[in-house]
């Protein structure tokens, strides 16, 4: 989790590429510039030194973008180039920081675009729902997080799942997720992406998982619920697990609030046995 000098800086880097970009940017200009954004992400991971230099805070912020002007000019677009710069201008807690806030901006270019289209509900639903797959399927999961593997065969690998059936945002935000220098997680890349898509509506996304599916007016109703209880904005994602027996499990950040049937009597038989 990023430290409060990196979050403040991350949100004046959303706010100048906002800007930069405008409202009215098609759907491709916005795909380049998530593209151009995640190579200058790769470029600093795979280059520490390049990486610390630009995300040294006792140095010249206007030194560091003169520098990356320098380094970038003509690799990239004048869009993207702009993002960059501004961002080795700000203050990071730590040089990975400023590497996750490009790769930030290149998924936040990706919402864009969906948003563009008005499918950026649909996104956030792909996202949640292909994450609840992987937490089923532990074999598949391991797949696409097998590290020395080719990048290119996990691309491949997903592309032969997801291929057709998801939005073409979705799929690109994944196939960034597998191949990205930084290595994490499918899952926890995908909780990342969750709460940009959410925060970029200026809202929080409650997880849900029941023992059978919530009909619209009870995924409105805790919604709203939720939303009185933490004071902002909360909208609800949902999906059925039936082992869950009855009740809710709700996820908002790293809170989880368990209230199934089955953890109720895995407590109870723990109090028996003791």
């Amino acid at each position: 989790m990023m430290r409060s000098a990196s979050r403040q800086a991350l949100a004046a880097v959303q706010e100048h590429q906002r800007s930069v970009v405008g409202d009215q940017a098609s759907a491709d200009t916005l795909t380049t510039l998530a593209e151009e954004l995640y190579a200058v992400a790769g470029l600093l991971v795979a280059q520490p030194r390049l990486r610390r230099t630009l995300g040294d805070p006792a140095t010249d912020p206007d030194g560091r973008a003169e520098f990356v002007g320098r380094l970038l000019q003509g690799k990239i677009g004048d869009q993207t180039l702009d993002v960059a710069r501004e961002a080795v201008r700000q203050r990071w807690s730590t040089p990975f920081d400023l590497t996750d806030a490009i790769e930030g901006a290149g998924d936040d270019a990706l919402f864009a675009a969906a948003e563009q289209g008005g499918e950026l509900t649909r996104v956030e639903d792909e996202l949640f729902r292909f994450e609840r797959v992987l937490q089923a399927d532990g074999e598949l999961t391991g797949l696409l997080d097998e590290f020395t593997a080719d990048p290119a065969r996990r691309n491949e690998l997903l592309g032969t799942l997801l291929e057709g059936k998801v939005s073409s945002v979705t799929l690109a935000l994944l196939r960034h997720a597998v191949t990205s220098e930084r290595k994490r997680s499918i899952v926890l890349a995908i909780d990342d992406l969750l709460e940009q898509a959410a925060a970029r509506q200026e809202r929080s996304v409650a997880r849900v998982v029941s023992a059978v599916e919530l009909t619209d007016a009870q995924t409105e109703r805790l919604a709203s619920a939720l939303s009185d209880t933490y004071g902002r904005r909360i909208s609800v994602r949902s999906a059925v697990d039936p082992s869950l027996r009855g009740g809710l499990v709700v996820r908002i950040g790293d809170e989880v609030i368990d209230g199934s049937i089955a953890t109720r009597l895995a407590g109870a038989r723990a109090m028996l046995a003791g």
